[in-house]
């Protein structure tokens, strides 16, 4: 099922006529953050090309999110949902705005984030952070 919900939220990104799926990793299951009691995550990253804005895309995310069960603010803080979509980085910007933080404020904290961004592109630059690879190793 958590397998599905992903692939169905890819499907539904590379759908949308401005915005492509260009790679994805393999979904690994990964232990809870801040909240432990529920079961392990499933997390996976992907690569788009997109002609929206940095808040476009977020808002698309979110609605995917919503298409696919997500009920933002329901339950616990980082307890169980459907799905997560965040943006993690739009190219080499750096965003601070209302509701929109890129790269995602904890990118650099997270092994459940790294590891597939390091699947995906292990010299992925985060802007003012350094390499993914190189972040990954940090937190071993």
């Amino acid at each position: 099922m958590r397998e599905t919900t992903i692939a169905q939220a890819l499907r539904r990104l590379d759908e949308d006529e401005r915005t492509t799926v260009l790679r994805s990793t393999a979904p690994i299951e990964t232990e809870p953050v801040g909240y432990e009691d529920q079961p392990p995550f499933l997390n996976a990253a992907a690569k788009v090309a997109t002609t929206r804005s940095s808040r476009e895309l977020l808002e698309l995310l979110l609605e995917v999110e919503r298409e696919l069960g997500r009920v933002r603010g329901e339950g616990p803080r980082y307890g169980p949902r459907t799905i997560d979509l965040d943006l993690l980085l739009y190219g080499d910007d750096t965003i601070r705005e209302p509701g929109l933080e890129v790269p995602h404020a904890r990118l650099h904290e997270r092994r459940f984030v790294l590891e597939p961004l390091a699947d995906l592109d292990p010299g992925l630059e985060v802007p003012g952070r350094g390499r993914v690879s190189a972040l990954l190793a940090e937190l071993e």
